[in-house]
């Protein structure tokens, strides 16, 4: 995610706890949605649910990161 970002992601995980958690929260839903894909009968509802609050964290993330960057 964001390797343009790469080097600023690495120097704010672990020192800044609002990018940690949202970072993790992603990382968390990525896992989910791949577990629940795997299996068959997944309910897709459930599934775009998921992927929209991800997307909404991708973009909380990048603000973020292009925050920390202007500073």
């Amino acid at each position: 995610m964001f390797p343009e970002y790469k080097d600023l992601i690495d120097s704010l995980k672990g020192k800044e706890v609002g990018f940690d958690c949202l970072y993790d929260k992603h990382s968390e839903l990525n896992a989910e949605i791949e577990k629940m894909t795997a299996k068959d009968g997944y309910d897709e509802d459930i599934i775009d649910k998921l992927k929209k609050e991800k997307l909404l964290l991708k973009d909380e993330i990048l603000a973020y990161l292009k925050n920390a960057e202007a500073k």
